[in-house]
């Protein structure tokens, strides 16, 4: 049942290790809105031998959000011409998928290389825009995000963007100023609490956005964090409601803004992911509606 103006969608996290046709039955028989789906399940299952045909047949009557991820955005030369075929075979599945969006990531993913950048000024990983000063990591990505939303744009789907924390670029401020700078109407961005958090985002600070420049909200909790380069398969590890964040603090923040839209439960909580994924998908849909249904 649909909550108010709110759309409560099952990430594909919830259930990681499962099918794409099993993420659909868990939304159903939970009773999710809809669906936010890592598209390498959309690969999978085209890749058993099913047809694109029969890939828009098995997702007509499921609405789906988005899917994800375009990864380090910021990639340039060679990297960028990968990139932009990357790109648009996300476009591609999400077209097919009948999704609105595709979220997109800034890098380095792998937080090895910062790590390594602060210790050694280098990395053997891929380093991104690290090192360079934040006008040129601005102008880089800010371009990177225009090329990519005119492609997602012949598509019709918009993009929404995640600055991981542990990258450049991280706060609301930078998130916000990249889209200024993108000047693309089908750009926006996912507020997830995790990532607003260990990058030091306030709760105070989403009440204050421009609720049409929010696509989407990932509901996520995490361990206590100290400060320094945030590790997210350590800080996530741990069940949503469980960890040390104020869900109904950071829920009312962004219901403050007038949001009205999706709302899903990323889960990086290793032990859930090996559990009963129907009663785990249960637990964050009773989760969300307590806290989004109020």
């Amino acid at each position: 049942m649909q909550t108010q103006n709110y759309i409560l969608a099952l990430h594909s996290t919830v259930a990681k290790h499962s099918t794409l046709a099993m993420d659909i039955d868990i939304a159903k028989t939970v009773g999710f809105d809809a669906l936010e789906i890592n598209s390498a399940k959309l690969e999978a299952w085209l890749q058993a031998g099913y047809s694109e045909p029969e890939l828009k047949n098995l997702l007509k009557d499921v609405p789906v959000t988005g899917i994800g991820y375009l990864r380090d955005i910021e990639r340039q030369g060679a990297e960028r011409d990968v990139l932009l075929k990357e790109a648009e075979r996300l476009f591609q599945l999400a077209n097919l998928a009948g999704a609105k969006g595709v979220q997109v990531l800034t890098g380095p993913i792998n937080v090895q290389a910062v790590i390594d950048f602060q210790k050694h000024g280098k990395s053997a990983c891929y380093s991104g825009l690290l090192g360079f000063d934040e006008e040129t990591q601005y102008d880089l990505t800010a371009k990177n995000l225009a090329l990519l939303a005119d492609l997602a744009k012949q598509y019709d789907v918009l993009l929404y963007l995640e600055a991981l924390s542990w990258t450049p670029l991280n706060s609301l401020d930078n998130q916000l100023q990249l889209i200024d700078r993108a000047e693309r109407d089908n750009v926006k961005m996912v507020i997830d609490y995790w990532h607003c958090f260990t990058s030091g985002v306030k709760p105070q600070d989403i009440a204050r956005m421009n609720k049409d420049l929010i696509y989407g909200v990932h509901v996520c909790d995490s361990l206590p964090f100290k400060g320094g380069i945030p590790n997210e398969e350590i800080l996530r590890d741990v069940p949503t409601g469980s960890g040390v964040l104020d869900l109904a603090e950071w829920t009312a923040a962004v219901k403050a803004t007038g949001y009205e839209g999706w709302w899903s439960c990323e889960l990086f909580c290793k032990k859930q992911q090996q559990e009963n994924s129907y009663e785990v998908a249960q637990e964050l849909k009773s989760l969300l509606t307590r806290l989004v249904g109020q």
